[in-house]
C-alpha cells in the first residue's frame, strides 16, 4: 500500500528511517507470527501462525500467477534459499491451485528427504518445479575473483 509509509509517519510518529526499518525488518512473518523463522512459524499451533502461513504462501502464488499472466509462459518455477530448499509444505501450499497453468508438485518428490538440485514436479509437468540450493558465499567469492582477474 503506497499510503502505508505516510500512515506510519503520521499515526505512529515515525521518521523516514524508522518507517524503513518497520517495513523492511519488522513486517512479514515477524509481524504476523512473532518470528521471522519459518521453522518456528510451522512449529506453532495458533491462529497467528496459520494466518502468517496463508499470507506467505498466497503471496507467492499471486506472484507466480501474475508473472505467468505477464510473460505468457513460464519455463520453470525455482525454489531456493532456506525455505525454498527445506520446506516441502511451503512449496506445495505456494503452488496449490495453479494446476490449470500446468504447475504441479509431486507430493512424493516434494516430500522426499533429498538434497541438491532436484525436480519436485511430475516428470511430465508442463512447467518444471525445481529446488536449487544456494551458496551465497561461493557466488561472492566467484564474483570477487572475476573482478581481481579483470
Amino acid at each position: 500500500d503506497p499510503g502505508l509509509a505516510g500512515y506510519l509517519a503520521r499515526v505512529r510518529g515515525l521518521d523516514a528511517g524508522h518507517v524503513e526499518d518497520a517495513l523492511g525488518h519488522q513486517g512479514g512473518l515477524l509481524a504476523l507470527a512473532g518470528t521471522g523463522d519459518m521453522r518456528e512459524v510451522r512449529a506453532r499451533d495458533g491462529a497467528e501462525a496459520r494466518l502468517a502461513l496463508r499470507i506467505y504462501t498466497r503471496r507467492i502464488r499471486k506472484y507466480v500467477g501474475a508473472s505467468y499472466a505477464l510473460l505468457g509462459r513460464v519455463d520453470a518455477i525455482v525454489f531456493t534459499g532456506g525455505v525454498g530448499e527445506h520446506d516441502a509444505a511451503t512449496r506445495a501450499e505456494s503452488l496449490a491451485g495453479l494446476e490449470r497453468l500446468g504447475i504441479t508438485v509431486d507430493a512424493a518428490l516434494n516430500e522426499a528427504d533429498a538434497t541438491g538440485e532436484r525436480a519436485v514436479s511430475p516428470p511430465d509437468a508442463e512447467v518444471p518445479v525445481l529446488v536449487v540450493p544456494t551458496d551465497e558465499e561461493w557466488e561472492i567469492a566467484r564474483q570477487a575473483l572475476a573482478l581481481i582477474d579483470a
